[in-house]
């Protein structure tokens, strides 16, 4: 280290550097789970894609750990040089895959993400090696000694793990977002770094590196700093490049990026709602979607009707529509979605969501099932459940479309009750179609499939599920009125299926056996 480096005494910097490991820890694994997080926004995730990701990372944190074995003699300078370079790699690293996703498409973007995980990754392994040497320094330790202060080390970087873990999903990415979040989790990482280097590192170092330590610190929380006050900006651009309509209201959840869009076309507005990228329905013909949804499950004039997602209230407004239907209880896991639909998709949902005769319940629709219900399923069973879920592009999605999760159903409907399960595309995601056919009929249900044409989907598709083991009649009431697309022919030929979407025998999706989130990125790649 050169004569003029003091290497302090005493034991008091020791804690220190196990705190700003944990600090560390911590923002290593924030910047993990922003592109997490991100991936599954912009790509739809996906059981391999999150395990290639999470096998990368570990993977370069014992690729990192070997690359520091060069620098350990010099242990707090090339500490500060990791420290610098993990907060400005992680920091820019998802605002850099969201502006590759946005303007290059998925491909490139795929790369940003396996070189900024490997990086980041590589980087956080370094960590361990560094601290143990500079932590050693001055001390002649016995195989118990370091033992015991690769314990501490340890526990240290675990903890911190452990409060960003924590941090991420409860705090950062629903009040900043994931671009905001990740930038300033790198200026705390930099930050853990200064004060570090202030404090302990440069009693290690000497002056001239301490200096140039400092400066490159500096210049990265400069950078950072430039990057959190343009994110907004950065965002908003790579933004009006993802979609095709100005953005009118957007926000981030603990769940999901909610975006709405809207534009006029030939005097007629066109509002749209994306939740992860990914559309959920347009102003100008959602009628067709709902009216297919709807009308089928009411045929046998039911009192009280469950909505299992749903969010965006249209489907509780027509049911509102329906002669007979006194009550509706509506089971949606974001409160975010739903204080949109009250607000910017108002006046497509009518209201609906304000409603008296519509219960709110903001809940996850697997857990409110286990639970019974909460005292919200009345005596013999509701006479219709709608099963309106975005598609399962991800685990969390994939259980709602499991055997087990329409088995749950089957408790709360009346003997003659019916469920309709919105299916995704027979043209598009055949095999995602098919296999919520299968796995609806392996809950004990009789199914009937059928299908309609949404201009802004395509060939769409639904079944329509009963408890009796005759397969359920597609009709309409004849008590309903004002409807702007279905008719009994129409429902008559939507049992129908053409050569190339005809029905395939699949085995069900399970919880076990999400097989499902295959069928579903199948879909999705072509």
């Amino acid at each position: 280290m050169g004569p003029s480096v003091a290497t302090p005494v005493g034991r008091w910097w020791r804690p220190i550097v196990l705190a700003a490991v944990a600090a560390c820890a911590a923002c290593g694994l924030i910047y993990e789970l922003a592109l997490l997080t991100l991936a599954t926004t912009v790509q739809g995730g996906g059981i391999v894609a999150t395990s290639l990701i999470v096998a990368g990372y570990v993977a370069a944190l014992g690729l990192g750990a070997l690359l520091a074995k060069p620098f350990v003699d010099r242990a707090a300078s090339s500490f500060v040089a990791v420290e610098a370079a993990l907060g400005l790699v992680g920091g820019v690293s998802a605002t850099l895959l969201y502006i590759t996703f946005t303007s290059l498409g998925t491909q490139p973007s795929l790369v940003v993400l396996a070189l900024a995980t490997g990086a980041i990754g590589a980087l956080v392994g370094a960590e361990v090696p560094l601290l143990m040497s500079l932590l050693q320094t001055g001390r002649r330790s016995d195989a118990e000694e370091a033992g015991r202060t690769l314990a501490n080390l340890n526990a240290a970087d675990y903890l911190g793990a452990l409060l960003g873990g924590l941090l991420w999903p409860f705090l950062l990415l629903p009040t900043m977002g994931m671009q905001q979040a990740a930038a300033v989790t790198g200026l705390i990482n930099v930050a853990a770094a200064a004060v570090l280097l202030g404090l302990v590192l440069r009693h290690f170092m000497a002056r001239v590196r301490t200096v140039v330590s400092a400066l490159v610190l500096l210049l990265v929380a400069g950078l950072l700093g430039t990057l959190l006050v343009a994110v907004d900006g950065v965002t908003e651009w790579s933004r009006s490049r993802l979609y095709p309509d100005p953005v009118v209201a957007h926000t981030q959840s603990a769940y999901q990026e909610i975006v709405v869009t809207s534009a006029v076309y030939k005097g007629r507005t066109d509002r749209r709602l994306y939740l992860d990228g990914t559309l959920q329905y347009s102003s100008l013909d959602e009628y067709r979607y709902t009216e297919s949804l709807v009308q089928p499950v009411v045929a046998n004039r039911p009192e009280e009707v469950l909505v299992l997602g749903g969010g965006d209230g249209l489907a509780a407004r027509d049911l509102l529509k329906v002669p007979g239907v006194q009550r509706v209880v509506q089971v949606e896991l974001d409160p975010a979605v739903l204080d949109i639909a009250r607000t910017r998709l108002v006046e497509d949902n009518e209201g609906a969501l304000t409603d008296p005769r519509v219960d709110v319940i903001v809940d996850d629709a697997f857990t409110w099932l286990r639970r019974g219900g909460d005292g919200e399923v009345p005596d013999g069973g509701f006479g219709a459940v709608l099963v309106d879920l975005p598609d399962p592009r991800n685990a969390a999605l994939a259980r709602l479309y499991s055997q087990e999760f329409y088995a749950l159903i089957d408790r709360v409907v009346s003997d003659d009750g019916l469920m309709v399960v919105q299916s995704g595309s027979p043209y598009s995601t055949p095999h995602q179609y098919w296999r919520t056919v299968s796995t609806v009929g392996s809950a004990g249900w009789s199914t009937t499939p059928y299908h309609t044409y949404v201009p802004t989907f395509g060939d769409w598709g639904f079944v329509l599920a009963g408890k009796s083991k005759s397969e359920p009649e597609l009709r309409l009431r004849p008590d309903v009125e004002g409807l702007r697309y279905l008719r009994s022919g129409v429902l008559a030929a939507a049992t129908e299926f053409g050569g190339d979407v005809s029905p395939m025998a699949l085995d069900p999706s399970t919880l076990d056996r999400p097989r499902i989130l295959d069928d579903s990125r199948r879909g999705y790649e072509r």
